[in-house]
């Protein structure tokens, strides 16, 4: 496991790929919850 740290470090195709990766991910995952509370807190109109 120790080698596998060491080469995420000094391997930048590796720690470029996870860390875009990991922006990805977390922007997703933003989003989702973003347009979830949007969604919740939004005003229904009447019908007339």
């Amino acid at each position: 496991m120790n080698v596998f740290f060491r080469d995420f470090f000094t391997d930048p195709v590796l720690f470029m790929s996870f860390g875009f990766l990991t922006i990805v991910v977390s922007l997703c995952i933003f989003f989702a919850f973003f347009f979830l509370k949007k969604i919740h807190d939004a005003e229904v109109p009447e019908q007339n």
